[in-house]
């Protein structure tokens, strides 16, 4: 079952129907494709990918972190990709990195687990991006409500945050073998 999506630049939709990350994109002029998954109760990012007719690869997952020094980072990893929180510190600058807990996410960010975006945060925090997003022409990743994702190039998301490559995930120790 593929879901599609609208592009959305500055339309006459009401504001009340958008998200927050909609409306930050709308006033900055900044073209995105809108995709709903809302009557689906998954928030599970491959499914979600499936769910759109997406390649996993190019839809990413928002995670929220803090480091030992107690400042707060995000990373945007692919939704099949775990974050490796040395290479985490590492881009960071950090001695170590750690998740924050579900409980912290709403009051620090405004949003609900499955539902993070790095668009709209209630700060703006040290972004950080695996670098395989750079070879996508779009990148796919949560408008702040569960159900909801906006695809943008990553030149776009920088636009509105600043947002550094490097690399992020776990990598398979037998991939070598």
């Amino acid at each position: 079952m593929k879901f599609g999506g609208e592009l959305y630049y500055l339309m006459k939709k009401s504001t009340e129907d958008k998200t927050n990350v909609q409306r930050l994109l709308d006033q900055k002029k900044i073209e995105y494709v809108y995709h709903s998954y809302a009557d689906t109760p998954s928030t599970n990012g491959v499914e979600i990918a499936r769910l759109l007719g997406e390649d996993e690869a190019k839809v990413f997952k928002t995670l929220v972190t803090v480091g030992k020094t107690g400042e707060h980072y995000v990373f945007m990893v692919p939704v099949a990709e775990e974050l490796d929180l040395k290479k985490a510190a590492k881009a960071s600058g950090e001695k170590s990195i750690d998740m924050i807990s579900q409980k912290e996410l709403l009051p620090l960010t405004g949003y609900v687990h499955g539902g993070c975006s790095p668009i709209g945060m209630k700060k703006l925090f040290k972004t950080f991006i695996h670098e395989s997003a750079e070879s996508f022409d779009r990148i796919i990743f949560s408008a702040g409500k569960i159900g909801y994702q906006v695809e943008l190039p990553l030149e776009s998301l920088r636009k509105v945050v600043p947002v550094r490559s490097a690399d992020l995930t776990v990598t398979d120790v037998n991939e070598n073998a």
